[in-house]
């Protein structure tokens, strides 16, 4: 997010001088930070932290497990529909002073390219940030963070423990970029990982890097929360995203609140076969199963 004319902002994660050196000893480093970072920011819905080692299968199993179950899973929601609802507000106080709305059906056009329709879209109301490229190409493509098998060789992986979440016993990692390529962006935070299907149920953390060019050229980021439901008993597809931040520019603090939700998730007909554990999923639509998001505990 931009500040807007005459009314600079920022996000309180100071991560960009040390992402901008290119060394695994950095993101090190960086994932001790994170350590004690996301220690702070346990919910209501998860049990403590148990720091001791898995038993009967080592990290690196686990990580190699879900990383080719994330890349199963990125290529079977290509093959859903969904509508994605966003709502941006900044506060004053408790006092919602700007808004952006936007409500948009993922579906497929006759040749069975995914096309993004909008069916809700009220006058942005935002008057001291802006809505950047960046920040869409976030809401669309990095809040529903997956880390599969081609990319895990790009991040950092530390094994912090195990934890319940909810009804589910999850093994937990912290991760960080090695290293920022170009213009790409990374997420930086914490995975919680189910240990019955190895898939992410939940993340914590922000895309990375912060953006400042100049100081009138900010382009901040909010730490963000994203849970995940299984849908057709076989995939945990994200249903709900909670940031709630204060981003830091250079002339004035701004706070922001961000909620998404995707709902609806129906699979498409196509001659595309999905495979989950080497088995073909049977095609027909899937209304999305589990409870209301709204119920979700904040970060």
């Amino acid at each position: 997010m931009e500040a807007s004319s005459g009314f600079p902002v920022h996000s309180d994660l100071q991560f960009d001088k040390l992402l901008h050196m290119r060394s695994t000893r950095v993101a090190i480093l960086l994932s001790a930070v994170i350590v004690v970072m996301f220690v702070a920011s346990v919910s209501a819905d998860e049990g403590p932290l148990d720091t001791a080692q898995p038993k009967g299968i080592t990290t690196d199993e686990i990580i190699q497990r879900f990383a080719a179950k994330e890349k199963e899973f990125k290529e079977a929601r290509d093959q859903y529909t969904y509508r994605q609802s966003v709502k941006v507000q900044t506060l004053d106080g408790s006092t919602v002073d700007g808004e952006y709305r936007e409500d948009f059906d993922v579906t497929f056009d006759n040749n069975g390219k995914k096309t993004k329709n909008v069916v809700f879209a009220p006058q942005n109301s935002l008057e001291r940030i802006l809505m950047t490229q960046e920040d869409m190409d976030d809401i669309e493509n990095r809040l529903p963070f997956v880390l599969t098998s081609d990319e895990i060789a790009e991040y950092q992986i530390v094994y912090v423990g195990q934890q319940q979440e909810d009804e589910l016993h999850c093994y937990v990692f912290d991760i960080a970029p090695k290293q920022i390529e170009g213009k790409k962006r990374y997420f930086q935070g914490r995975i919680w990982v189910d240990d019955h299907d190895f898939q992410i149920v939940k993340t914590f953390g922000k895309t990375v890097p912060d953006i400042r060019k100049k100081k009138d050229n900010e382009n901040l980021f909010p730490k963000f929360t994203t849970w995940r439901e299984q849908v057709d008993e076989k995939y945990w597809f994200p249903t709900y995203t909670r940031a709630d931040d204060t981003l830091h520019f250079s002339s004035q603090d701004v706070h922001v609140r961000e909620i998404v939700h995707y709902e609806n998730y129906k699979r498409f007909g196509s001659n595309v076969k999905i495979t989950y554990d080497g088995k073909e999923v049977q095609k027909g639509g899937v209304d999305q199963k589990g409870t209301d998001q709204k119920d979700k505990p904040q970060p």
